[in-house]
């Protein structure tokens, strides 16, 4: 599967952005999906995942309560809705696609557990 994050942009502490990741092929609903983001000096972080079905969503307590992860399977496309953001919210951020093994519901925080990854859409956030 192929994805193509997108959305990304210049914001404002406080602003909000939706991210967008658009799978190819017909098994998107299969996949549990997640976001991951990377900024200079830091390993690549999870940020939330969401089950197949979209039933099921985790967060990094960073961004928990300020973030939403969801999915539109008929779209093929999973969404990451990030309100107030911070300045260290800055950092590329990564689509991912994982099949739905035992290791990844109970890993889905390593990012070593997905598959495939998307290029990446930058957000950048000025304090």
């Amino acid at each position: 599967v192929q994805l193509q994050a997108s959305g990304g942009g210049l914001v404002q502490a406080g602003e909000s952005l939706r991210l967008s990741c658009v799978a190819s092929g017909h098994t998107f609903s299969t996949y549990v999906m997640g976001w991951f983001r990377s900024s200079p000096g830091k390993e690549r972080e999870f940020v939330a995942r969401v089950s197949r079905s979209g039933g099921v969503t985790n967060y990094s307590p960073s961004v928990k309560g300020r973030f939403t992860i969801s999915r539109d399977n008929a779209k093929n496309t999973v969404y990451l809705q990030m309100n107030s953001l911070k300045y260290e919210d800055t950092a590329v951020y990564y689509c991912a696609a994982g099949a739905d093994t035992i290791d990844l519901r109970n890993n889905y925080y390593d990012s070593r557990s997905y598959d495939y990854w998307g290029q990446g859409t930058l957000v950048t956030v000025s304090s």
